[in-house]
C-alpha cells in the first residue's frame, strides 16, 4: 500500500494591510507555491489600500481605485488562500481562528460564522483611531482608518462645495469649515492635501463660491506642537509649510467635544465645523482583548518578545500597529508605522519556515530609517536616518517629496516584484495625464 503524505502545515494570518499583505504574498511565494505549508489570509475587506494614502483618497488627489489591489487577485498570483471575514475569537487549545458571519451590502448574512483551523498563527490586524472617551467623536466625526471613511469624507466634502456654489447667498455657518483634530503625520497631511485638493477644485469652478468663500481648514493638537514623536525642526518646518498653504494651526488646544456644528476645546474655545476629521492617537481592535488569554497593553496591542511571538502562545505571532514590541535602547515599543510593518513581515517570512523546521528563531531588531511628512503641492519634510549620516539628515522640499513617493513604490514593489511595479507606475501616470486632477463624483 502507499504510505500517506501528511497534510502541509496550517499557516493562518489575520489582517490584510501592509505587514500581513506582504507577508502571505512572501509566504506563498516561498511555501505554498512548493506545496510546503498552506497558506491563508483572513481579511475583512475586498481590496487592499496602503493606509498612508488615506488621506490623498479623502482629499480625493487620488481616487481609492486607482490603487486597490484585489485580495482574490493577488491570492491567485501568489499561491495563498483568502478568506473574506474579521476574527472575533480564538481557540487557542483546539487552535481555532473564529471568524464571524459576514453580511453582504444589504445587511444580510452572505457567509455563516466559521472557524479556520491553524498550526501557526499570524495576528496583523493593524490599528483605529483612539477617541479617548471624548463626547461626540463617534456620532459626529469621521477617523481615517479605512477606505471607506476616506469615501465618506470626500463625499461630503464635495457635497459641501456643490451646495454652497448651488445657493451662494444661503450658507450655514461652519458648511465650508473643515477641522482636522491631531496633529500627527495622519493630520498634518490631511491639512496640506486639502489645499491642493482646493485648487484642482478651483479649476473646475467649486472654489468660487462668492467673496470670501471657500474652505477653510483648521489643525488642533492638543500638544505644544505638531507631530509631537518626532524632532522639534521637522515640527517647525510642518507647521511653517501648513501656515503658508493659509491652513489655521491650533497647538496646546485638546478638543472635549464634538458636536454636530463644530468642536469644543478645553480653553472655552468652539471651531465651527460640519466636517470634523479624528486624527488623535491610536489603539488596536478591542478584540484583542478576549482573544483566549492573550496578553495586551493599555491600547489592546498583543504584546511580544523580540521573536515577535505572543508573550503566552509561541504558536501565534503578531506584528505591526497591533503588537507592542519592546524597542531595546529606547524604552519604548517599536513605533507604529509602514516601515516597523514592513521590516517586521520581512523578518517573519524567514522566521515562520525556521520555526517549521524547529530552528533556532531570529530576534527582531528595529531600524529607523527616517521620517517623512507629506505636505501635499508643497512637498514634503522629513529626516532620513542610517547609512546616509552618523544622525539624521533633514530633507524638504522635492527631495523629501521624491522619498516619500518612493516609500509607497517599495510597498508595490514588495507585493508585484519590480516589473509589475514599474508597469503600474507607468499606467497610473498614464491615467492621470487623462483624468481630473481631483475626484469630483
Amino acid at each position: 500500500m502507499p504510505s500517506s503524505k501528511s497534510a502541509p502545515p496550517r499557516i493562518v494570518i489575520v489582517g490584510g494591510g501592509a505587514g500581513g499583505l506582504e507577508l502571505a504574498t512572501r509566504l506563498g511565494d516561498s511555501l505554498g507555491r512548493r506545496g510546503r505549508a498552506e497558506v491563508t489570509l483572513v481579511e475583512r475587506s475586498r481590496s487592499h489600500l496602503w493606509k498612508p494614502l488615506l488621506h490623498q483618497a479623502a482629499a480625493g488627489t487620488l481616487g481609492v481605485d486607482d490603487q486597490a489591489l484585489s485580495y482574490l487577485e493577488q491570492s491567485s498570483r501568489h499561491h495563498f488562500a483568502y478568506r473574506l471575514g474579521a476574527m472575533d475569537g480564538l481557540d487557542r487549545a483546539r487552535r481555532l481562528v473564529r471568524i464571524a458571519p459576514t453580511l453582504d451590502a444589504d445587511g444580510r448574512e452572505m457567509v455563516p460564522r466559521r472557524s479556520v483551523g491553524y498550526d501557526i498563527l499570524v495576528i496583523a490586524v493593524g490599528s483605529r483611531s483612539h477617541d479617548f472617551g471624548t463626547p461626540g467623536v463617534a456620532e459626529h466625526a469621521i477617523a481615517l482608518d479605512t477606505p471607506a471613511q476616506a469615501r465618506l469624507f470626500q463625499r461630503r466634502l464635495l457635497d459641501a462645495c456643490i451646495a454652497a456654489q448651488t445657493h451662494p447667498t444661503v450658507q450655514r455657518q461652519g458648511q465650508l469649515e473643515v477641522v482636522i483634530i491631531g496633529g500627527g503625520a495622519t493630520g498634518v497631511e490631511l491639512a496640506a492635501e486639502l489645499w491642493r485638493a482646493r485648487r484642482a477644485l478651483a479649476a473646475y469652478g467649486l472654489d468660487d463660491l462668492g467673496p470670501g468663500r471657500h474652505v477653510r481648514v483648521s489643525l488642533l493638537e492638543a500638544a505644544a506642537r505638531l507631530l509631537p514623536p518626532l524632532s522639534p525642526r521637522l515640527s517647525r518646518a510642518a507647521a511653517a509649510a501648513l501656515q503658508r498653504l493659509g491652513v489655521q494651526v491650533h497647538t496646546g488646544t485638546r478638543v472635549t467635544e464634538v458636536r454636530a456644528d463644530g468642536v469644543a476645546t478645553a480653553d472655552g474655545g468652539f471651531h465651527a465645523a460640519e466636517l470634523v476629521v479624528w486624527a488623535a492617537g491610536i489603539q488596536a481592535p478591542p478584540v484583542l482583548r478576549a482573544l483566549d488569554g492573550l496578553e495586551t497593553n493599555g491600547i489592546n496591542q498583543l504584546l511580544v518578545g523580540d521573536t515577535l511571538q505572543t508573550t503566552r502562545d509561541p504558536c501565534i505571532y503578531a506584528f505591526g500597529d497591533c503588537a507592542a514590541c519592546r524597542w531595546p535602547g529606547h524604552d519604548v515599543a517599536v513605533p507604529p508605522r509602514a516601515q516597523a510593518a514592513h521590516q517586521q513581515a520581512a523578518l517573519l517570512a524567514a522566521q515562520i519556515p525556521r520555526h517549521l523546521a524547529g530552528s533556532e528563531p531570529l530576534r527582531f531588531r528595529y531600524r529607523d530609517f527616517g521620517s517623512l511628512v507629506s505636505l501635499g503641492g508643497a512637498g514634503a519634510v522629513g529626516t532620513l536616518m542610517g547609512g546616509l549620516s552618523r544622525g539624521s539628515l533633514f530633507v524638504e522640499g522635492r527631495i523629501a517629496r521624491l522619498a516619500y513617493w518612493s516609500l509607497a513604490r517599495r510597498h508595490l514593489w514588495a507585493l508585484h516584484g519590480f516589473w509589475r511595479t514599474l508597469l503600474l507606475t507607468l499606467a497610473h501616470a498614464l491615467r492621470r495625464g487623462t483624468e481630473p486632477r481631483v475626484k469630483l463624483h
